[in-house]
């Protein structure tokens, strides 16, 4: 595909970081060949003159981004009326079989257990996710994982947003080989725009993608500094974990449980992510998330490479799982999913 010469500013600044659509991905940091943006307070910054070379247009999952066209490329076809949440080959609930990653997992430990699984059998060198900082507690930050163990450390969700491609990029600059990727829908829309134009670096690398059932994040200093510390006076290294089932739930180290409303929470949310039209990552290899269950993951499986994965975790009993029977669940998958869709960002096509 032709590439025209178009400056960041002319693009990307006036059209999507300037409106706040810019959802921080970095896919315009990382793949800027002249290194001209840097990222900096979640976006993109110029840092020197653009050489117009147009990339990081092309790269951005908010600007003239076509779905109809994204999914062609990952599918072989556009999805059909039918298909609320996305082209899927089959969608099941799962849940992991090793008692280290039930310590440690969010819901049902599928994500940490594909991603363990893919590292030890060779599938992959090393994972590029979100992970805990260690100067922030509960911020998230971009991780490259090599390990077992670091993917254990990684594990359980974040709310505030991690640009996992920044962890991509320090894995593809380290030639550490074959990547897994895991992360939000709209960083999933970057990675099949690299994947499409394609930057081969990076599509290269990447071996299968993972995305997160995402109805929003929240900014580390209105819900982490502003509400749970000085509104709440919650002292933030006493917090274990954070999930939203119906409200958000904190899980305190002394075994406290504090439930919230999310309207109590809903003026932290990131602003760019009111235009986002995708709840259930429905251009990932695989989707997953605990949405109305305890304990199992609702996991969509919707490529052929995806379904290797998944089939080969189930046959050695790295995982386990079991239909969907609950219809309730396929109807509320397709509720978020219509939700999501029904908000105008301007930007999809």
């Amino acid at each position: 595909m032709p590439i025209r010469k178009v400056s960041f500013e002319e693009t990307l600044l006036r059209s999507v970081v300037e409106p706040r659509l810019c959802v921080g991905c970095a896919s315009c940091v990382i793949s800027c060949p002249f290194n001209c943006l840097e990222y900096s307070s979640g976006g993109p910054e110029l840092i020197s003159e653009c050489k117009m070379c147009g990339i990081c247009a092309q790269v951005c999952p908010r600007f003239n981004t076509s779905l109809s066209s994204l999914e062609r490329f990952v599918f072989g076809r556009e999805r059909n009326t039918t298909e609320e949440f996305g082209v899927y080959r089959r969608i099941l609930v799962a849940q992991t079989s090793s008692d280290d990653v039930r310590m440690v997992c969010q819901d049902g430990g599928l994500v940490t257990s594909l991603l363990i699984f893919a590292i030890e059998k060779g599938i992959v060198n090393g994972a590029a996710i979100s992970g805990k900082s260690s100067d922030e507690p509960l911020k998230a930050v971009p991780k490259l994982a090599l390990s077992r163990n670091d993917i254990l450390e990684c594990a359980g969700t974040r709310y505030t947003y991690s640009p996992n491609l920044l962890a991509l990029k320090e894995g593809v600059q380290n030639n550490v080989g074959k990547l897994s990727f895991v992360g939000t829908p709209c960083q999933i829309h970057a990675v099949r725009k690299l994947q499409m134009l394609p930057l081969k670096k990076y599509a290269d690398a990447i071996s299968f993608t993972v995305g997160l059932f995402c109805s929003e994040s929240f900014t580390y200093n209105g819900l982490i500094k502003s509400f749970f510390q000085e509104r709440m006076g919650i002292k933030l290294g006493e917090v274990s974990g954070i999930n939203i089932k119906g409200k958000m739930i904190l899980r305190m180290k002394d075994g406290e449980v504090k439930a919230i409303p999310l309207r109590d929470v809903k003026e932290y949310s990131c602003t760019f992510c009111r235009a986002c039209p995708d709840f259930s990552a429905e251009l990932a290899d695989i989707s997953a998330g605990g949405l109305g269950l305890e304990g199992w993951t609702l996991t969509v499986v919707r490529t052929e490479v995806g379904d290797e994965i998944v089939s080969e975790a189930e046959s050695k009993g790295v995982i386990k799982t079991k239909p969907l029977e609950d219809k309730r669940l396929i109807d509320l998958l397709i509720k978020m999913s219509r939700r999501k869709r029904e908000v105008q960002g301007g930007f999809i096509h």
